[in-house]
């Protein structure tokens, strides 16, 4: 056992006072490339991450869900009967809200019983990794079991985006939950967010000898809603003037007549989104083809994309980019939403070193605080520990 699978279990029973009956996890997750796709029924390309939740849990008999977690103190308990995504607040709106979730995606045709649940994690908070997701997942494929709801994992992924979107109240799409659901080792999940196909594509690094290093710069990026907001909005003005359901029918080769029909920083975030879900699909086709050390000039482009056009990144993301490239990264972007969070380089794994230094010394020369580097690798999904 990993000694966070130890420390979930014993944490557990010092909180509840008995032993929890079973333990289930879930993964992170890092967008390789695909960024503000999804909300235009795109395509985007995440992996499951080597950093967990872990979620303990025992069922009850009065129908009281009591909820706990490593990172606060307070006990958080409702019953079954007062569920609801209105009475929820707080980090308890995340496993309860999935409970809610669940309840609603399935009618109520579920065994439904309460449950004593403990949670921990070494999932990092802020970085763009999807902490939510995660807790959300394990929760999810926890009481799918408890309460014999039956439902397959891509469903599942639609419990977790309808907790986050209703009880916490995020408009977030329904990457994370897949990406942490449906991941596998060493490969990444290919996720149409039209259709909600996924495909499983190996990605190849370890055998490439490469290692993807998380660099993160500690820039929050919560003052970010109404900057996410204004993007969305252009991007639903770009399709109202191209008179398409979506960006997603907008292909390059129509860059240019959407030039003559929209303003310059419309026009400039529907390149983004175009030529971003191009580059998706060609680094599919890439890793197929020719693997993973052929994508890096995709992810380079990916990040001048945001950068230049989509004008989500900061000082420190472009910084970051800049100082790993240079110290011998193949291809590096920014990832996630934007303004502030993390940046990601695909590096040989001989080089991390280097470029830990260089991206660190890169930050003091500048007078950044020094970053989070860390290395991830693609993972197993979510699943029952014990």
């Amino acid at each position: 056992m990993s000694d966070l699978r130890d420390e979930t279990l014993i944490g557990f029973e010092d909180r509840y006072g008995g032993r929890a009956d079973s333990l289930w996890s879930a993964p992170g997750r890092v967008n390789l490339i695909g960024e503000h796709t999804d909300y235009n029924e795109g395509f985007v390309f995440p992996f499951a991450i080597d950093r967990r939740t872990y979620a303990a849990l025992r069922p009850r008999t009065d129908g009281v869900m009591r909820v706990m977690t490593s990172f606060a103190d307070d006990s958080v308990e409702v019953s079954l009967e007062d569920l609801g995504p209105d009475v929820l607040s707080g980090w308890s709106a995340y496993p309860l809200g999935v409970a809610w979730a669940l309840r609603e995606f399935t009618n109520g045709r579920t065994h439904e019983v309460g449950f004593d649940l403990y949670i921990d994690s070494d999932v990092p908070v802020g970085a763009g990794l999807s902490s939510s997701a995660a807790i959300e997942s394990a929760v999810a494929i926890a009481l799918d079991d408890l309460w014999d709801a039956g439902l397959d994992r891509r469903s599942l992924a639609r419990v977790g985006q309808l907790a986050e979107n209703r009880a916490v109240g995020a408009p977030t799409g329904i990457m994370d939950q897949s990406a942490s659901l449906l991941g596998q080792k060493d490969q990444g999940v290919f996720l149409d967010c039209r259709s909600l196909d996924a495909e499983i594509i190996p990605l190849g690094f370890e055998a490439a000898g490469l290692a993807l290093m998380i660099m993160d710069t500690g820039v929050s990026h919560s003052h970010a809603t109404g900057g996410y907001r204004a993007r969305r909005e252009s991007c639903e003005a770009g399709a109202k003037a191209l008179e398409v359901v979506s960006l997603r029918d907008v292909s390059v080769a129509d860059l240019p007549r959407a030039r003559d029909l929209m303003d310059d920083e419309t026009f400039r975030r529907v390149r983004h989104v175009v030529t971003e879900n191009q580059r998706v699909l060609d680094t599919v086709r890439t890793l197929h083809e020719q693997g993973p050390t052929a994508i890096g000039d995709l992810l380079d482009a990916s990040h001048r994309s945001m950068r230049d056009d989509f004008e989500i990144s900061v000082p420190e993301l472009d910084l970051a980019v800049e100082a790993a490239l240079n110290a011998g990264a193949i291809g590096a972007r920014m990832t996630g939403g934007g303004f502030g969070g993390a940046a990601i380089a695909l590096t040989p794994i001989d080089l991390v070193s280097r470029v830990e230094f260089a991206v660190d010394g890169a930050f003091a020369e500048h007078g950044y605080a020094a970053p989070g580097t860390f290395t991830v690798a693609a993972s197993q999904g979510a699943q029952r520990e014990h």
